[in-house]
């Protein structure tokens, strides 16, 4: 399964930024819980959003709950992260993971080690 992660760049605080993830390879035969998580420099890994393999069930960090929005086009195989009224703490670059064991379409997956796969990351920079 390759990941290719896309959207990130430069906004100012309290802009918007929309990030798309697209799934593609030969063993996507099914949905897959998707997720999104980013690195600050000298920080670790952290969780933002997760979404279930139907698209029915979400869930964020608190960091970005209100503001950050995750969705899915299964049709497309693409995951995105709508982020409004950034802050210049979102600096980061912006990883997404696929979690291929199957399950309940309703289920979330907010622990990085349990994602199978991941994108190369894009940066996203929020100025002040």
């Amino acid at each position: 399964v390759q990941l290719q992660a896309s959207g990130g760049g430069l906004a100012r605080a309290g802009g918007s930024l929309r990030l798309s993830c697209a799934a593609s390879g030969r063993t996507l035969r099914s949905y897959y819980v998707m997720g999104w998580f980013r690195q600050a420099p000298g920080k670790e890994r952290e969780f933002v959003a997760t979404i279930s393999r139907g698209g029915g069930s979400t869930d964020y960090a608190d960091s970005v709950k209100g503001r950050f929005t995750i969705s899915r086009d299964n049709a497309k195989n693409t995951v995105y992260l709508q982020m409004n009224s950034l802050k210049p703490e979102d600096t980061a670059v912006y990883y997404c993971g696929i979690e291929v064991s199957g399950g309940s379409m309703w289920r979330v997956v907010r622990e990085g080690s349990e994602y199978d796969y991941w994108g190369q990351g894009t940066q996203v920079t929020v100025s002040s």
